[in-house]
Parts: C-alpha cells; sequence; structure tokens
C-alpha cells in the first residue's frame, strides 16, 4: 500500500464505483458496498482499497500470476522493449517475438509455428477459423465441423462460445454458428457409463459423435487438457491415449486448448504433455506472461502450416486474418523472462510438489469434512467437489459453496470456486495458487477452508 493516500484511494473507489464495469459482476451491491479494488501485489499475496492483505489461491482470480506480483525483472523487460520498438502490425516480426517463439517451440516437440494474438478467446478462434479454411481448400468444404466436450470452456466470443460446453457460459448469448457439436464429459466421479475402464469408455463416446455426424464431417476436436471452470476434472487413465488414436483414425486435427494449465500450472510445460499425445494445435494465453503483459498464442505443426501456403498463386489461400495487438512486442518480451523465471527458479518442479502437498491437504479434509465429495487436479490446479449427500453426490447448494468462498476472503485466503458454468453443478472450490508457492502458503489455504467449512456446515 505504499505511496497511496486514504483520500487517493477513496476518489478511486468511487470512480470505479461510477465507472468501471466489472467482469462476471452483478453491480446492484455496489450502490451500497464498496466494489473490491486492488491495489497492490508481491509474491502470493495482495492488498485491497482498504488495506487488508490476501493469500492469493486463484493466481489473479483467473489462473493467470503464474510467478507471483512484482516481478520487477518482467516490467523492466517490458519496459526496455517498449522504448526500443512498442508496436508493429503481425505482418511482420519482432526481435521479441522471433526469441519468445524459438523458446517456446524448443518446450514443444513436433510443433513449430506460432501465431500472436491477445486473450485465449482469440488463440482459439484462431484454430477455429484455421478448421474452416483447411475445410474449404483441402476437402471441398466438407471437414467442417468442431467437436468440444461438456463441462470444458473456450472463451467468450460468439465463436468460442458455440464450443461452451457450460450452459449457464452460453445462455442467452445465441443464436450460435453452426457446425459446433458436443462430446460427453469425462467426469469420472459423476459417471455416465458403468464400466471398468471409464477412460477408454469416455472418449469411446466421441466416436460415437463421430460416427454420427460422419466422419467426413469433422475437422477438428478442441479439448482440455484438465477441464478448468467447468469443476477442475483430470482425465481418467486411458482417455487420452484412446482420443488420440481415435482422431488419427478419422483425420480429425486435435487442439488442446492449454489457456489455463499452459506454461507450467501442472507441473509440466504444457498439460497435456503428462498424457504422452501429439496434438495439431495448442493454444494458450494466461500463464504466457503471467498477466504482466497482454499474449495469448495459436501453436500448431508444420504440416497444417504448409496448408496456408501450398498454392502461393491463390490470392486467397494464405491464412487471411489478423489481431491487432498480436503486434504488440510487450507480450513476448514478458513472455521470455516469464519462460526464463519458471526455469532458473525450478518453478514446475516445485509445482508439482507443492501440488502434491495440496492434494494430500484436501484430502486430510476430506477425511474430516464429509461435504468434500471429491478432490481433484493436477500440479497446482486443484478442485473439492462439496457435496450435500457422499452416498448420493447431491451437490452443496451453490449458496453455502460461495458461503465458503467468502468466509476465507474474509479471513484473508482468496479462493475460487465453479460460477455460473453448469446448471446445478457450481459446487466445486477451485484452487490454483502461484507457481512460487511454499509449504506455509499451502497450508494457510488449506487451514482456511477447514475453518470456513467448520463454520458455514455448522
Amino acid at each position: 500500500m505504499d505511496g497511496y493516500s486514504s483520500n487517493d484511494i477513496s476518489q478511486v473507489v468511487e470512480a470505479d464505483r461510477a465507472h468501471v464495469w466489472h467482469h462476471l459482476s452483478q453491480h446492484k451491491p455496489y450502490e451500497t458496498v464498496d466494489p473490491r479494488v486492488i491495489i497492490e501485489g508481491r509474491g502470493m499475496r495482495v492488498w485491497d482499497a482498504k488495506g487488508k492483505e490476501h493469500l492469493d489461491a486463484v493466481s489473479g482470480g483467473v489462473w493467470t500470476v503464474n510467478v507471483g506480483y512484482g516481478r520487477e525483472s518482467i516490467a523492466n523487460a517490458v519496459r526496455d522493449q517498449l522504448i526500443k520498438m512498442n508496436y508493429f502490425a503481425g505482418a511482420a516480426g519482432s526481435v521479441p517475438g522471433a526469441r519468445f517463439a524459438q523458446r517456446l517451440i524448443e518446450k514443444m516437440p513436433g510443433l513449430t509455428r506460432v501465431y500472436y494474438s491477445n486473450s485465449g478467446s482469440e488463440a482459439n478462434e484462431k484454430v477455429y477459423k484455421m478448421v474452416r479454411q483447411i475445410a474449404h481448400k483441402h476437402h471441398g468444404g466438407r471437414k467442417w465441423k468442431v467437436l468440444y466436450r461438456e463441462r470444458d470452456y473456450h472463451g467468450t466470443t460468439i465463436g468460442t462460445l458455440a464450443t461452451s460446453g457450460q450452459a449457464q457460459r452460453a445462455a442467452q448469448y445465441g443464436p450460435y454458428p453452426d457446425g459446433f457439436v458436443m462430446v460427453p464429459h469425462c467426469l469420472e466421479y459423476r459417471k455416465q457409463w458403468d464400466v471398468q475402464n471409464y477412460g477408454e469408455r469416455a472418449a469411446d463416446a466421441i466416436e460415437e459423435v463421430i460416427l454420427r455426424e460422419g466422419p467426413d464431417t469433422i475437422g477438428a476436436l478442441v479439448l482440455e487438457p484438465v477441464t478448468a471452470g467447468g469443476g477442475v476434472i483430470a482425465p481418467p487413465d486411458g482417455y487420452w491415449p484412446r482420443v488420440q488414436e481415435i482422431c488419427r483414425k478419422y483425420n480429425i486435427l486435435l487442439h488442446i486448448d492449454e489457456v489455463v494449465c499452459g506454461v507450467g500450472r501442472t507441473g509440466e510445460w504444457f498439460g497435456y504433455q503428462h498424457y504422452g499425445i501429439q496434438p495439431d494445435f495448442v493454444t494458450m494465453a494466461k500463464g504466457v506472461a503471467s498477466g504482466y503483459a497482454a499474449i495469448s498464442c495459436t501453436v500448431t505443426t508444420e504440416a497444417v502450416f504448409a496448408m496456408f501456403k501450398d498454392d502461393p498463386s491463390d490470392p486467397m489461400s494464405y491464412f487471411r486474418d489478423i489481431s491487432t495487438f498480436g503486434g504488440c512486442t510487450a507480450g513476448p518480451a514478458a513472455a521470455l523472462e516469464n519462460m526464463r523465471i519458471i526455469e532458473d527458479e525450478g518453478l514446475l518442479a516445485n509445482t508439482t510438489a507443492m501440488g502434491a502437498r495440496l492434494m494430500g491437504n484436501l484430502h486430510a479434509l476430506m477425511d474430516k469434512h464429509a461435504v468434500i465429495g471429491n478432490v481433484r487436479g493436477k500440479g497446482l490446479f486443484c478442485g473439492a467437489e462439496l457435496v450435500a449427500d457422499r452416498g448420493t453426490k447431491e451437490p452443496l447448494d451453490e449458496k453455502r459453496v460461495q458461503a465458503v468462498v467468502a468466509d476465507c476472503m474474509a479471513q484473508g485466503v482468496i479462493i475460487g470456486a465453479t460460477n455460473r458454468s453448469v446448471p446445478g453443478f457450481n459446487n466445486t472450490l477451485c484452487l490454483s495458487p502461484a507457481l512460487i508457492a511454499t509449504p506455509d502458503d499451502i497450508d494457510q489455504i488449506t487451514d482456511a477452508i477447514d475453518g470456513a467449512l467448520l463454520r458455514v456446515m455448522g
């Protein structure tokens, strides 16, 4: 809170109340209650306008600030780059753009090309456009449909909402464009089939949709490696190898949405790398620069890239797309320093170790609190599903879930919960602390949840 007077802050809060339209917020309460304004952040902690300190267990609210707050070296890298060259349209290259693309591709064997834009929604929309253009250019317009999975989320544009597996995210924004088809989720806790090898069966359900729609109509399948806002769902054993097999069998491009999981969140550089699969597209955004600059990347193979340069005599044959702020140099400059920090500070290994501690603590809470029906996750990306009854798995009422979140906030610990996602199933606590988390940080997070459950559940 250094450098701010109480008068300065009160003016900021009033300006916010009068003029800022917050994301994901019902604003009626702000007529009588101050909107939350975050003033400062250092390491794992942030301070609000009232001077209250909070431990941030959701990395900026939406799984973004992977290397923590107050990283002067990232700020300096961005400043130095902006003075030298701040922007030129992405039809030309830049020094940080070329350097970061090279460093990124070193982490992604089998992939070769990076397309820059400025948000995860935009990165995913680029893939859909590429798939559609490939259908026109190489498949006589046939393989134009994109499959997506129930409970997954891929962005906030009309195009990406057409692939929202979260009904409440997509509600009231339709009608949506044709050609986007949902496949079943893979959450074994909420099993849809009574079989022994659930992962393979959930993948086989994708093949059933492909056969129903017609394999010659399907161009791509988009999946999160670990479902994020739909309930923090790590896939069951056997799922991913079978998904890869199905995609290759029907010549369907596999698009992995790493907007949340990418750049260390799960303990590998990318979530898909836990599962031995080879995607055709990988998209990423949030953790790429840890929120220090806006950047997203659509990464693809040389085989996909080659389909856009096969006929230079055709003026319509290349990818005729632009992202204005994909030409900003701040993003890749920040991303380079962000990657260096992760490497030099051993944050992938720390994520694995602290993720194991977090899951262990959550299992201990599950032993203590019957309201926790299931805990799941990968690395520092974990969830605890709250239920009214373990036997029936009836979801806990959403208001009580939010009361747990509010109690943690009152204790000075910011956690998340599935929110306006799947009707009736907004009941999973979401935890994604920065990759720099210490054992004490992890314990403070789970201690706060413990206390909140005791108070809320009585």
